[in-house]
């Protein structure tokens, strides 16, 4: 209906308000109700020389306008012209009967013809059958009795330049973008049809056009829907605000829960009209969501929690889920969010929902690859395959909100769809498929379109693999599967900041003070060298490091230790190295570092360091607490140049030259416990 009023078609629906008895022709013959109702309609109409082009209606995009329809139906000097297919439907045994062309399509297609009314009325005439025999059959006979094809003067629009049926012929079509429009071009025969039907099983691959024909989305304009039918949020009091009920739902070991819980209580939604259905599958994030749900459950309206005790499996979980919604008179939508997703736009449910769309996700992706959380197409056996327009779609060259067969991870349906077309209580379960291609698999058997937007940055996918949860804080363990959320998590807010607003400072000579770890970082650091508890005993006997003996011992746990050297040689490759390299001009260095260790300085344990040299060519010596608040004393002294830094401040490293220069101390601890984290650089 889009594309007809976008080309001023005069449209009448035939059955409009009438069940369809047609039969499921899908799949077996019918669509005889549809021969019928014209034979109605067109006794209606007296002018016997009016044109009339009759077409199916839901799985049909118009791609241009009247006047170029009737130019090509005139130009076929015939009275009554139908859509040609590659295939032969119902009945292969009169594939003999059908007239041959020297070039092009044999077989009629009764999904769109076009004739004078005249004609037409003799065509249908004798129609007398049920409304679920075959409608194509009908017009097939009428077209292969040579008489009857003679007098009514039907011929086959054999080389699609005014329709194009796609069944059996997809690798035909292709999209043609032009002067601000989009055509569907058939590249077999080089015409460009004005009717584009998706029939029989090509219903995505129609919807996929249809994000474009026929000027849905073009290069000049961008998307010219996007804006239509909106739901706006503006303006509306707190409690105006639609019902949501926002299903979490955490089925494997993941990173950052906390972190998703800290986003979720970001989102700009009152409180107030929100419902949490939560599933937590894993013991191991208990912790978490008691957390979360002690300090902030009661903002809610309301909280359901289904924890690993109750054994409930992930099928039923989602089912329980929307049903929760169902159940509620007043929800209006459920929103869906699985734990590895991070959202980084406070906005998103607003803008899902104000996008006023049945099914609709944010675009989020996998950091560095061109995984996302929608597929753009499938393959014949249901499962991924990618749209010519997926890499556009992904990398934003394409912005728009786009029909597309299967989503997943977090996304919004209304609450409508669950009392009607999704009103079924398993959703999620199949024989062959996962639960998300399940749920996408029944809203595409219904008619339900989902679609995708990445209008806005909505967020990323975090990685699952190889986390470890043998540590006390795991998270630390993600620099390599997970390094923007792990920076994000334990990098200083005001690391990137470094180099673009000096905030490296000189406090001695060629000794660098700059942000490096965040309160959290240290923090868990800290933690996880007390929770490991092995420290060493400060004497000069070590069989941790290479000949057994050290010439100034302290009181330390290794970073092998706790099996976290890679990590930490990962952190000075990506975040010490590129500093060095800018504050120590013409020195390249690939930090390569053997003795990476935590130090205790406690009054009665180790309160101080003797001067020393460092076995390295740098030293990086970070705090990881703070002064005053968790001890007193400490600090750094660089004897040649007599001077001090005494107010380390957390999370800032020291940067200095390890031999001959910097001879140094550390001064002593008077009260509390004073750690910092040390790496000698390429010893």
């Amino acid at each position: 209906m889009r594309s007809a009023r976008h080309f001023n078609y005069t449209i009448k629906v035939l059955g409009r308000g009438e069940p369809w008895k047609g039969g499921d022709y899908m799949t077996t013959p019918g669509g005889g109700q549809k021969v019928r109702l014209l034979k109605a309609g067109l006794q209606e109409i007296k002018e016997e020389d009016k044109v009339v082009l009759f077409i199916d209606s839901y799985d049909v995009v118009f791609a241009s306008g009247p006047k170029e329809l009737l130019k090509k139906f005139q130009q076929t000097r015939h009275k009554v012209v139908f859509s040609a297919e590659t295939l032969i439907w119902p009945d292969r045994h009169l594939e003999d009967k059908h007239p041959h062309f020297r070039e092009g399509k044999r077989f009629l297609g009764s999904g769109g013809f076009i004739g004078y009314v005249r004609n037409l009325k003799e065509m249908v005439a004798d129609w007398t059958g049920e409304d679920n025999d075959s409608d194509q059959l009908f017009f097939t006979k009428i077209y292969i009795n040579p008489e009857k094809r003679k007098s009514i003067n039907i011929t086959l629009d054999n080389r699609c330049r005014m329709f194009q049926n796609l069944h059996g012929s997809l690798d035909e079509v292709v999209l043609k973008f032009e002067d601000g429009q989009v055509r569907a071009r058939n590249v077999l025969y080089d015409t460009l049809p004005v009717v584009v039907h998706g029939n029989g099983p090509t219903k995505l691959q129609i919807n996929y056009l249809s994000n474009y024909i026929p000027t849905v989305w073009t290069f000049e304009t961008g998307c010219s829907v996007c804006l239509e039918d909106l739901r706006p949020l503006l303006g509306l009091k707190e409690s105006e605000y639609p019902l949501v009920v926002i299903g979490i739902f955490i089925q494997q070991p993941t990173p950052f829960v906390s972190v998703f819980f800290e986003s979720l209580l970001k989102l700009e939604y009152p409180k107030n009209r929100l419902k949490l259905f939560i599933y937590n599958q894993e013991q191991h994030h208990e912790v978490e969501v008691s957390s979360f749900l002690k300090d902030h459950g009661k903002e809610y309206q309301d909280v359901k929690v289904i924890g690993p005790e109750e054994n409930m499996d992930r099928v039923a979980s989602r089912n329980l889920g929307l049903d929760m919604c169902r159940q509620d008179k007043d929800c209006e939508y459920f929103f869906s969010m699985d734990i590895e997703v991070v959202l980084k736009n406070k906005d998103t449910l607003k803008i899902l929902i104000e996008q006023n769309e049945p099914i609709i996700a944010p675009m989020i992706t996998r950091e560095g690859r061109l995984w996302t959380n929608f597929w753009g197409a499938l393959s014949a056996d249901g499962y991924y395959a990618r749209s010519e327009d997926y890499v556009d779609i992904v990398q934003g060259r394409r912005v728009g909100v786009w029909n597309v067969p299967y989503l997943a991870k977090v996304y919004l349906v209304k609450a409508s769809l669950l009392h009607e077309e999704l009103s079924d209580n398993d959703l999620f379960s199949s024989g062959t498929l996962d639960l998300d291609m399940a749920f996408c698999h029944n809203a595409r058997n219904k008619g339900v379109f989902m679609y995708v937007t990445n209008m806005h940055t909505f967020g990323r996918m975090l990685s699952t693999e190889n986390y470890q949860m043998s540590h006390l804080h795991n998270d630390l363990w993600q620099i390599f599967e997970n390094p923007k959320d792990w920076e994000e998590r334990y990098i200083h807010e005001n690391y990137t900041k470094i180099m673009r607003d000096k905030l490296i400072e000189t406090p001695c000579p060629d000794v660098y003070w700059f942000p490096l770890f965040s309160d959290i970082g240290c923090d868990h650091i800290v933690q996880e060298m007390e929770n490991f508890g092995q420290w060493s005993g400060g004497r000069n006997t070590d069989t941790r490091i290479q000949g057994g003996y050290e010439n100034v011992p302290t009181i330390d746990i290794h970073m092998t230790q706790i099996n976290y050297e890679k990590e930490w040689q990962k952190l000075l490759l990506d975040y010490i190295a590129p500093i060095t390299e800018t504050m120590y001009p013409g020195y390249y260095t690939k930090c390569i570092s053997y003795l990476n260790f935590v130090v205790r300085y406690k009054p009665d344990e180790q309160p101080l360091l003797t001067p020393h040299h460092d076995a390295s060519t740098f030293t990086i010596n970070v705090a990881l607490n703070s002064k005053e608040i968790d001890y007193q004393g400490g600090g750094c002294r660089f004897i040649r140049y007599n001077c001090s830094v005494e107010a380390p401040r957390k999370g800032w490293a020291l940067m200095h030259p390890g031999r001959l220069t910097h001879y140094h101390e550390g001064l002593r601890t008077t009260a509390g416990t004073r750690y910092i984290a040390v790496s000698f650089v390429d010893p």
